[in-house]
């Protein structure tokens, strides 16, 4: 069976900062390895899905970097730049856990 997760990206800045941080997501993905993984016998994929607006725009519009939400898992993550995503995905996807500086609650 397959299992697809997806990092929702919101890309509606005036800046442009949104679509750097998707392709910076992409890059670093594959870089670590980490686009498709097979967990207890199970192929998971991970996609980086732009979007036009997450309704976060305290951590996006208004601030330095972009929103995303980490799905299934419902994680939301704002202010995020391109320069976080590599430590972003090693955290989130390699190791499983939430990047604390970088999480919102909602």
């Amino acid at each position: 069976m397959k299992q697809i997760r997806r990092l929702f990206v919101c890309t509606a800045q005036k800046s442009g900062v949104g679509k750097d941080v998707a392709k910076a997501l992409k890059k670093e993905l594959k870089r670590q390895g980490l686009q498709k993984q097979d967990v207890d016998g199970e192929t998971v994929r991970v996609q980086v899905q732009a979007c036009d607006c997450l309704d976060l725009c305290k951590h996006c519009k208004k601030g330095p970097g972009a929103a995303l939400i980490a799905y299934p898992e419902a994680v939301t993550y704002g202010d995020v730049l391109p320069a976080d995503a590599a430590e972003l995905v090693a955290e989130h996807f390699g190791r499983g856990q939430v990047l604390k500086r970088l999480h919102v609650v909602k």
